[in-house]
């Protein structure tokens, strides 16, 4: 076979597996992009580290859950940021960690993720993981978008 069909080939499958997720197929879903997170694509890699999170479709699995969330976030996916600082926020897969949680959230919102603009302005509101700050706050909520 040559490369092109073999292109063609991988595009159906991770089209196939990403609908299998869509459509709550998962273990179907864990099958079909398994081959593409073990090659280091961040999409797939959330998505499985979802699915081991929550036992969907494959065994709940934190350690698998937290590999996979890690591996997508680090490549620069940033949902799988914003997944990462929740994990950590809520000591969810790993132990809590509001100080790691803010350093995920920073590099998500830092792509303009706005559900990580907002749970870092809520979390200098609360002083939550830093030190209290309003203003920090305020300029994180303008900044996702919100009047403040």
């Amino acid at each position: 076979m040559n490369d092109a069909v073999n292109s063609n080939e991988d595009e159906v499958d991770f089209a196939s597996g990403m609908a299998a997720f869509e459509a709550k197929h998962f273990s179907r879903a864990a099958q079909l992009l398994s081959p593409f997170a073990n090659d280091g694509n961040p999409e797939a890699q959330h998505r499985l580290a979802i699915m081991y999170q929550n036992g969907l479709g494959v065994a709940q699995h934190d350690g698998l859950a937290l590999r996979w969330m890690k591996a997508a976030a680090e490549s620069g996916y940033p949902v799988a940021q914003h997944g990462l600082g929740f994990m950590y926020l809520e000591g969810e897969c790993v132990v809590k960690d509001p100080a790691k949680a803010i350093e995920w959230f920073e590099k998500a919102a830092e792509q303009g993720l706005v559900g990580s603009l907002t749970t870092l302005a809520m979390m200098y509101e609360e002083g939550n993981g830093v030190e209290q700050d309003i203003d920090k706050a305020n300029e994180l909520y303008r900044a996702a978008g919100f009047e403040r």
